[in-house]
């Protein structure tokens, strides 16, 4: 969990920020670790301390293949590397290996057409987060097939994760086994899960070569979202175990110890009962009106389903629980909503989008069935746009904003109605202009236009192109979906005005930042080393396809990183933080185990960087 500092890691302060070096830095190249296509745009970066002149990029044979020179400047990153010079690659096409070579810095290899696409990795990474019996590698918390039901507990404060009091149980026995691990932990979240789950589905439907491997990581989700929703009682269970303990200590929570997943079913220490039987918690009484975000995403992954489902009866009934879940969401006297406790785990705020998002899935996934419902569903996705885009613009595509997918999807189903698909009023043929409806096709192009507007802009004023913001939290995932949201953009319009931009968020992600590290573990020569994992930290098996956080707001680093839990095994081995001279533009990356808020992996930012990657593979 990567919002509140577990109280266990608030021991053994250590040092904070060095000191950059007063002699003259190397320079550095940063370059997409992983590669290109041949045709897209290709920039790699050299940060410096002092003037740049000519670049060369050799093959692996070491002949010559393109030179240029160095150019323009982009502007500081810190004092040490007061110049970042562009390096454009673009005209170079031919596939195959290379090396970039300046003066005064280390070569960087780069790939044109890689033979791997990081997206297999990630993919796999799912499968070292599943839990329960088909978890690949131990089966763990079988517990849960019998698991009790919890009143929501007290919290001793806003910005806190430790409980106050006892947990009041209120029913069970609930079987909430399965799903995945959200993060580095063990809690398993239905916010977080429907998000990841409609975004694999999303891939599967969107990918130019989905596979079999794909399908079956959503239909594990998906599984494990109908045991979430109670069809019958209609009730929605939104999380498994607690971070914290509480304040009396009387019993821990999930952050406060170290081990692996295989052991809590049988931990019997005293105060571990929460670890042994972990609490389930719901969204809201049975039968009672639910949060809209959770009511919106979590039909949007089963009405996803329903679209590849390649049975019609089978699809009809993925339908029909979309539907059901739609149908119990509260969409007025909406107060705070309801996504994990504490809230400030994801402090979601914005819902229209979810609601916009499930109401479209449900559209095209009636249009695809012939279901007379489409059209409802068509104009209600239109009314949750309306509100989106008049009241709740500002953010990118990522776990706290899914109307990039949604604006996309809503047109597809906009132009499957106007096409004479079943359902939905009829479209005004080049006008995009729907009878009926509360949104025009140029209402939602001109949202996504926004979006990818939002995060041009800041790529232009920063020297590295990054679209996203890095001094805060989920920077990488928000890269991510600027570079999926820019081929969203490309399949509704046929515009590329913004597919260079979207390969330079990509670019960035993938090791063309001011650290030269890959965010993706596995991808790439210099990919994140030490993930705040405990599986990959105990058994020192690498989390292949990890997404972290990345760099975080260099504040969140001035106390230290705390110190190492008994169990857990120093990395670095050596402890020195090799990046510390990359701090700048108020941002800090650490490569540790134990710097949650920059090395902690976490489902929802494997799911969009899966996506991105799946829709940039070609």
């Amino acid at each position: 969990m990567r919002r509140l500092i577990p109280a266990a890691l608030a021991l053994a302060l250590l040092a904070g920020v060095n000191t950059p070096a007063q002699a003259a830095a190397p320079g550095h190249i940063r370059v997409d670790q992983v590669g290109f296509l041949p045709d897209e745009s290709k920039h790699a970066y050299l940060m410096t301390s002092g003037r740049a002149g000519r670049f060369t990029v050799v093959d692996r044979r070491g002949r010559v293949v393109l030179t240029g020179r160095a150019g323009p400047d982009r502007g500081a990153w810190n004092s040490t590397y007061p110049h970042v010079y562009d390096l454009d690659l673009t005209r170079l096409r031919t596939p195959g290996s290379y090396r970039i070579k300046a003066a005064g810095a280390a070569p960087a290899e780069f790939e044109i057409a890689p033979s791997r696409n990081p997206a297999a990795g990630v993919l796999g990474f799912f499968g070292l987060q599943r839990d329960g019996a088909d978890a690949p590698r131990t089966p763990s918390h079988l517990n849960d097939r019998a698991a009790s039901v919890y009143d929501w507990p007290e919290f001793t404060g806003p910005d806190t994760d430790q409980i106050k009091g006892e947990l009041r149980r209120i029913g069970g026995p609930v079987d909430v086994e399965g799903g995945w691990f959200d993060a580095g932990d063990y809690l398993k979240f239905t916010h977080i899960l429907a998000y990841v789950d409609t975004l694999l589905w999303a891939a599967q439907r969107d990918g130019k070569a989905p596979g079999r491997a794909l399908r079956n990581e959503a239909a594990h989700g998906l599984k494990y979202l109908d045991k979430m929703w109670d069809e019958e009682s209609k009730t929605l269970y939104i999380q498994v175990g607690i971070g914290a303990g509480n304040v009396e200590g009387t019993f821990v929570g999930d952050h406060d110890i170290w081990r692996l997943p295989e052991a809590d079913d049988g931990d019997a220490a005293a105060g571990h009962q929460f670890i042994r039987h972990r609490p389930v918690f719901r969204a809201a009484a049975p039968g009672q009106p639910i949060s809209p975000n959770l009511a919106g995403r979590t039909a949007a992954a089963f009405a996803l389903a329903a679209q590849v489902e390649p049975s019609p009866r089978r699809a009809a009934r993925l339908l029909d629980q979309a539907a059901s879940v739609y149908a119990t969401a509260r969409t007025t006297g909406v107060a705070r909503l309801v996504t994990s406790l504490p809230h400030a785990f994801y402090p979601e705020s914005v819902w229209r989008d979810d609601m916009q998002l499930g109401a479209a899935e449900l559209a095209l996934a009636a249009q695809r069935l012939r279901d007379p419902r489409a059209g409802r569903w068509l104009a209600d996705s239109a009314r949750w746009a309306r509100g989106y885009l008049d009241e709740d613009q500002g953010d990118t595509l990522n776990l706290y904003d899914v109307s990039a997918l949604a604006h996309a999807d809503l047109l597809k189903a906009m132009r499957a109605a106007g096409a004479g698909g079943t359902g939905g009023p009829a479209v005004t043929p080049g006008t995009g202009a729907t009878g009926g409806l509360a949104v025009t096709e140029a209402d939602l192009i001109a949202g996504l236009k926004a979006q990818l507007d939002l995060g041009a802009r800041r790529a232009a004023a920063d020297p590295f192109r990054a679209g996203a913001r890095y001094d805060t939290f989920d920077s990488v995932p928000h890269a991510f979906g600027l570079a999926a949201t820019a081929r969203l953009y490309r399949s509704v319009t046929g515009d590329r005005a913004y597919d260079a931009f979207g390969t330079q968020q990509r670019n960035w992600a993938l090791g063309a930042n001011p650290w030269g590290v890959s965010f993706v573990a596995g991808a790439g020569e210099n990919s994140i080393a030490c993930p705040h994992h405990q599986i990959a930290n105990i058994t020192g098996r690498p989390a292949t396809g990890a997404v972290v956080n990345g760099p975080n707001g260099a504040e969140l680093f001035e106390g230290g990183l705390g110190g190492h839990f008994e169990e857990m095994p120093p990395c670095p081995a050596d402890g020195v933080d090799r990046h510390a001279e990359f701090t700048g533009h108020g941002s800090r990356f650490v490569d540790d185990v134990r710097s949650w808020q920059a090395s902690e992996p976490a489902d929802d930012f494997a799911a969009i960087a899966l996506y991105a990657l799946v829709l940039t593979s070609t």
